[in-house]
């Protein structure tokens, strides 16, 4: 061959490994951007997994606080508890004895109405009986004594 048709050839190689170059070079950076975003969305995936297990240990702090805090109360709260379990014996104690004496207080009242009435009852005939107004309860009572 020729020195010109040497040297065109040679260029023309030039030009063609210029261009297969370009080609590799233009691959290679697809290539790597396709390996950064294939990169970028692994760490995504990776982030939303310890995204949502920080969550779950917040929550999990936070109700153990909680939980804490709520024996804590309950504790707090045992002692007036069982003050207030003994006083519902006491209380029923109270109302029986009260009962008993109400009742008690009932029937003396009721006994002293009625001897009142009778008294008062027997007094007017007393009265039309000896013509006198002026007898006391407690002559009326002798009286009545008396007269049963």
């Amino acid at each position: 061959m020729a020195p010109a048709n040497v040297d065109a050839a040679v260029r023309y190689q030039l030009g063609e490994l210029a261009a297969e170059m370009r080609t590799l070079r233009d691959t290679m950076r697809r290539i790597q951007e396709r390996a950064d975003r294939a990169e970028d969305k692994a760490a995504e995936s990776r982030a939303a997994p310890r995204r949502r297990m920080d969550e779950l240990i917040g929550r999990v702090v936070h109700l153990e606080t909680s939980t804490a805090t709520i024996v804590a109360d309950v504790a707090e709260m045992k002692p007036v508890t069982d003050g207030v379990k003994r006083w519902k014996p006491m209380g029923i104690g109270a109302l029986g004895v009260t009962g008993i004496v109400g009742m008690a207080l009932g029937v003396s009242f009721g006994e002293e109405i009625r001897g009142i009435v009778l008294a008062i009852g027997g007094r007017f005939e007393l009265v039309q009986l000896l013509g006198c107004e002026n007898l006391s309860i407690g002559l009326l009572r002798e009286l009545l004594r008396a007269k049963n």
